[in-house]
């Protein structure tokens, strides 16, 4: 009777406590999944899709375009957008809903509807260490044209985005 359990033990029980231990691990420091929880960032984005992201623990290799999920203490929740403002950039949105970095327009090509509310036009210079974020759907995102805290800290960064995984028809990469 005592091998027995023994057996079960070690054939069963280590097995997959060790593969809890090791998703758990994954998970916490690797990758995980999101759900998109809002129309902030359609057409790229559907509100239910779930998105694969992978850890961010370096801020110097995202990229503007990047789709980047981050946490706002402001809003005290997790946020999907795109980055527009890199540290130290000069972003200008114009009355036309043209987006200029540095003084060279932006190629938005996942920009459906442009529009958005006057408010959100000015100049914006992001300071050091921080982010600058705009969704895909510009009439119906609340982004950093209209937070208290306009920019994001690197430290409120969590992830980026790479792919949609579910619904399977929207399966893919991001762009």
């Amino acid at each position: 009777m005592e091998s027995s359990a023994k057996e079960f033990i070690t054939e069963w029980v280590m097995p997959i406590v060790s593969a809890v231990i090791i998703a758990v691990l994954i998970n916490k420091f690797l990758f995980f999944m999101a759900l998109i929880p809002s129309t902030s960032m359609y057409p790229t984005l559907k509100k239910g899709d779930r998105i694969f992201v992978t850890k961010i623990y370096n801020t110097e290799n995202l990229k503007r375009g990047d789709i980047v999920l981050f946490r706002s203490d402001e809003l005290d929740n997790i946020l999907v957008k795109r980055l527009i403002g890199l540290p130290g950039d000069t972003v200008e949105i114009k009355e036309n809903n043209d987006v200029y970095v540095n003084g060279e327009k932006l190629d938005e090509p996942y920009v459906k509807q442009p529009g958005g509310d006057e408010r959100g036009y000015g100049t914006y210079q992001v300071p050091d260490g921080c982010y600058f974020f705009l969704g895909d759907n510009r009439v119906d995102s609340y982004d950093s044209r209209f937070w208290n805290v306009k920019y994001i800290p690197k430290s409120a960064i969590m992830g980026k985005a790479h792919m949609i995984l579910f619904p399977f028809d929207r399966f893919g990469m991001l762009r």
